[in-house]
């Protein structure tokens, strides 16, 4: 089975803007439904789409202005959990 990838822009305007919080609600919300093994989950610097920020790609879907309680639903529907 291929793991599924999920990245979010490390750079500093997505950072600032909410992928610091974003960040750890990935990590968590990856051990809670206990997917750690199945996901590789990993930073990028900028995605050259700072004006869009947040950005969180999973698999090749690009997510743009990703805030806390849209990141839960992206979450919920990419996993069905």
């Amino acid at each position: 089975m291929n793991k599924r990838r999920i990245s979010i822009c490390l750079g500093s305007s997505c950072f600032a803007r909410g992928n610091n919080v974003n960040l750890t609600e990935i990590k968590r919300f990856l051990a809670e439904k206990e997917l750690e093994a199945d996901v590789v989950f990993s930073g990028r610097l900028c995605e050259d789409m700072c004006s869009r920020g947040p950005i969180v790609c999973i698999d090749d879907r690009v997510y743009e202005e990703v805030t806390l309680s849209l990141l839960h639903k992206i979450l919920e529907e990419e996993f069905k959990c």
